[in-house]
């Protein structure tokens, strides 16, 4: 029983550094402040292809030309209930 107590957190940390690293790699980051957005941030993009989080964005004249929402990695991955017609 020790034995998983002590792998536990060290389990734990693992998935949180994947988690992190896998969201920093994905090179989505703010052009001002070069942060990754989080989850359910609007992300906004500009012409020349720049991206800029909602914190940045009211430091900008120009307007995005097309905005979007941050999405975690479950996103589009749910489990759709179908059921069947009477016969």
């Amino acid at each position: 029983m020790a034995a998983s107590r002590i792998s536990s957190p060290s389990l734990e940390l693992e998935l949180l550094r994947k988690g992190v690293w896998d969201r920093t790699r994905a090179g989505r980051r703010c052009a001002d402040c070069h942060r990754t957005p989080l989850i359910g941030e609007r992300l906004y993009h500009y012409e020349g292809g720049r991206l800029r989080c909602e914190l940045c964005r009211p430091l900008r004249r120009e307007d995005p030309v097309t905005s979007e929402i941050v999405y975690g990695p479950e996103h589009g991955h749910g489990v759709v209930r179908i059921t069947r017609a009477a016969a």
